[in-house]
């Protein structure tokens, strides 16, 4: 809207002009110069009376005239600039302070304005979408330059959108920066939009937030405590929905530490393998390596930094100092300290380290064989193992080929267990959609180890307690699992009493924090699209015009 349009109709020999706009009626077009990089366009205006800005009296009295520039759409990727002649009025009213005010064409211009409204709406969506320094480029390659500053003024003089009333609220934390500063996004779950951003996550910023905007009945939520204290505080009579998302992820991470508490487990069920046994006959030489060695008999340094620092946590921790002590005495992060202060022993730290996955676990069965068979060449077999497919270097089949020498025949690596992440997710899929050897795998597992298939007996409950929308078995389940022989899950469903009501409503309402989880994945999209260098003002606006 107001935009001005060249149009060349056939056998005219002069350019003329069309105004497809009917707010511009009233301006007459004088003609249009190419300038070589910029098209100017000549107009005056044709009224014959203007309204004055503050009384709104209209006036016929013209004191003077006087041309403005204004920028336009461009034109073939050319900028367009306006010179438009207007005029000033005398206003005749007596009582008003304004004596002199100066026309606008509506559509066209605005008071101080430098660019027309179709130009400045234009620039304010790409403001929206790219923010300062890309949209500044892509402004330039559309023929309608612009500074970063400019846009960036844009985006902050756009008013907020109006809230309205919203009945189901859906509430959740981003991190502005991870592990340091955090915000807190509001979503109107009917419409999927967000409805504002808070410059932090307490009780007190959420509670003020519902306090000046009533009528939210229902408010879907992590299980964060400030959350809840917030929506205690600022909406007492809505209902609070604890996300069935979080609880699962919640009960995964318990089933996670099950599993890695019974990690001599997954060693004997890989162990009673029979595809484990040897086979090389009754002259193999076993090979002995630590684990605690890499490839070429050396000490990993990995392994020796967890096992001192270990040490040195574990015995600051028995002379009775605290995390923040232990944390500034070694200059080691706070999280990193409660860690070794925490485990049980240094093997459980040591393990995701030792039992690693290496891209060559696939093909050792192979190499063993070859070995065995008096191939010993390690370009030979870096060249076989390419046409089988491996896409690594030759200095790692050096490095596994290295303590081999020295042995005519060697016993074949056992087969490492699944990582306690994987063997998760096998017993949180349901069994339909799992593959047939990963069935066969977990169901050896869970029978190695009981109190594994206990575990899983429990997480599936679970699963057809939240599936099935029956939040009235939720007390149930808390108290079969806490009886059971797994602290972790135990644990869990200890945690779940503190927060019974808005679990059962979790497990029993429609209602999900999806819409909530979608937008926290915009925020991030768009806080790497500005690079971590704008204020929490200018992110705020962005997320809440975004589309």
């Amino acid at each position: 809207m107001g935009s001005i349009v060249l149009h060349s109709p056939a056998g005219d020999d002069a350019c003329c002009l069309h105004l497809f706009c009917p707010a511009l009626k009233d301006v007459h077009v004088r003609g249009v110069e190419d300038q070589g990089d910029t098209v100017l366009i000549t107009a005056r205006t044709t009224t014959l009376e203007a309204a004055c800005p503050c009384c709104g009296r209209s006036s016929v009295r013209v004191h003077s005239r006087y041309r403005r520039m204004l920028g336009d759409l461009a034109a073939g990727g050319r900028p367009v600039l306006v010179e438009l002649e207007v005029r000033r009025f005398f206003c005749g009213e007596p009582s008003c302070e304004r004596k002199i005010f100066a026309e606008q064409a509506d559509g066209l211009t605005r008071p101080h304005a430098r660019r027309t409204g179709a130009l400045r709406d234009l620039l304010t969506a790409i403001a929206v979408a790219l923010a300062g320094r890309a949209g500044a480029r892509m402004a330039a390659a559309a023929g309608m330059p612009v500074s970063r500053s400019t846009l960036l003024r844009m985006l902050r003089a756009l008013p907020d959108p109006a809230v309205g009333k919203i009945v189901v609220l859906g509430v959740d934390d981003f991190a502005k920066r991870r592990g340091n500063s955090y915000g807190t996004v509001l979503v109107d779950m009917d419409a999927h939009r967000p409805v504002d951003l808070l410059d932090g996550r307490t009780a007190s910023d959420l509670a003020a937030w519902l306090t000046g905007h009533p009528g939210v009945e229902v408010i879907c939520r992590d299980r964060a405590g400030a959350y809840a204290e917030g929506a205690r505080q600022g909406a007492p009579g809505a209902v609070q929905v604890a996300d069935r998302f979080h609880l699962w992820h919640n009960l995964a991470q318990a089933l996670e530490k099950t599993i890695r508490a019974h990690r001599s487990c997954l060693q004997d069920a890989v162990a009673a393998d029979p595809a484990a046994e040897d086979e090389t006959g009754n002259d193999t030489e076993p090979v002995q390596r630590p684990k605690t060695l890499d490839a070429h008999g050396n000490e990993r340094p990995l392994v020796a930094r967890i096992q001192q620092r270990y040490a040195q946590v574990q015995e600051l921790r028995e002379g009775g100092a605290s995390l923040n002590v232990i944390s500034r005495q070694l200059g080691l992060a706070f999280r990193t300290v409660r860690k070794f202060a925490t485990a049980d022993s240094v093997e459980d730290l040591l393990a995701p380290t030792l039992h690693r996955a290496s891209k060559l676990d696939a093909f050792k069965p192979y190499l063993t064989r070859r070995w065995n068979e008096g191939c010993t060449n390690a370009v030979q077999l870096h060249q076989e193992l390419r046409a089988q497919g491996w896409k690594g270097s030759l200095r790692a089949v050096q490095g596994w080929l290295t303590p081999l020498r020295g042995h005519r025949k060697v016993r074949p690596d056992p087969c490492p267990p699944p990582s306690p992440r994987r063997i998760t997710g096998w017993i949180m899929t349901h069994p339909d959609r799992l593959d047939a050897a990963n069935h066969v795998q977990l169901k050896q597992i869970l029978t190695c180890c009981p109190d594994l298939e206990a575990a899983a007996e429990h997480v599936r409950g679970f699963a057809a307690m939240m599936t099935g929308r029956n939040g009235h078995l939720l007390d149930d389940w808390i108290a079969t699992t806490a009886a059971g022989s797994s602290p972790q899950l135990a644990a869990f469903a200890t945690g779940l009493r503190r927060d019974h009501a808005a679990v059962v409503a979790g497990l029993t309402l429609p209602h999900s924090s999806g819409a909530v989880e979608g937008i926290v994945n915009k925020i991030k999209f768009l806080k790497r699209q500005m690079f971590g260098r704008a204020n929490f003002d200018l992110l705020r606006i962005r997320v809440l015009h975004y589309r």
